[in-house]
């Protein structure tokens, strides 16, 4: 396929609901230019408490979607199935587009920024289970030992959308108090949902800690691969592509918030 062609393909983005939409918005404010299609998994969502081999099999069926859709990139917008699936998928892929997972990017991230630094991680059961952020840092050779904490009730509550208020309040301070995180300097977010209550978790340390989510890195990750591979859109033309596998009114709403205008969803459903 001639460069210019594969330039103007779109980059294709998926994770089980809301979250990957904080991904989403940092790549489309990074690279505006860049057309989005972006499949939130609403009928099979929370991954973190899914088996791996469920999270492969729902990863393969939205992949081959966004594949259909001709997406010159593919961003695995979610910590569980990145930690369950990217292997599977980057050999699947590999000679029909980029596949980027969410973990990667951040943990060099961690090893050149956060050297003698003690580091917590909160996420969904499967990333904390998985220790993938562990064994990628090993492989880099970074001696960081992170405190994982698995906080399994804080993807359901922000897709329910208790966020800023008592419930999400009281819900972090009963994890974040945790003893596994006691005389941490810097928090990784290992979810994707986890930055829409990034306000809250800044707030309960006072703004004392670090505390570090993957949208920007991974958007970053994403425009040095179309910078070296001359993949660039110089289309004018913008058209971004929401799909989800089950409508409800507050994913609608929450790409709203997002994108700033009314997003039209389309309902795909993964088995027909």
């Amino acid at each position: 396929m001639p460069e210019m062609e594969k330039a103007a393909q779109p980059i294709g983005i998926f994770d089980s609901g809301i979250g990957g939409l904080t991904v989403a918005h940092a790549i489309k404010e990074k690279m505006p230019n860049e057309a989005l299609i972006y499949f939130g998994d609403l009928a099979h969502l929370p991954y973190g408490d899914k088996s791996i081999a469920a999270i492969q099999a729902y990863s393969i069926k939205i992949t081959d979607i966004l594949l259909e859709k001709n997406c010159k990139a593919i961003v695995i917008a979610c910590n569980s199935a990145s930690s369950a699936a990217y292997d599977l998928l980057q050999e699947y892929t590999a000679t029909k587009s980029k596949t980027i997972n969410v973990i990667d990017p951040m943990v060099e991230y961690i090893s050149k920024n956060c050297k003698g630094e003690k580091v917590g991680l909160i996420g969904t059961n499967r990333t904390v289970e998985s220790n993938m952020y562990e064994f990628n840092l090993k492989k880099l050779g970074s001696t960081i030992k992170l405190q994982s904490l698995a906080t399994p009730l804080l993807v359901p509550m922000i897709e329910e959308g208790f966020i800023e208020d008592k419930i999400s309040g009281e819900v972090l301070h009963e994890y974040l108090d945790h003893q596994e995180l006691q005389g941490i300097s810097t928090l990784v977010l290992g979810c994707t949902h986890y930055p829409l209550i990034k306000k809250q978790i800044d707030d309960f340390y006072n703004h004392k800690i670090k505390v570090l989510d993957s949208s920007e890195v991974v958007a970053d990750a994403l425009y040095s691969y179309l910078k070296e591979n001359n993949l660039f859109s110089k289309e004018q033309d913008i058209k971004d592509h929401f799909l989800v596998s089950d409508f409800t009114e507050h994913f609608e709403a929450s790409t709203t918030r997002f994108f700033g205008s009314r997003i039209h969803l389309e309902e795909k459903k993964l088995w027909e």
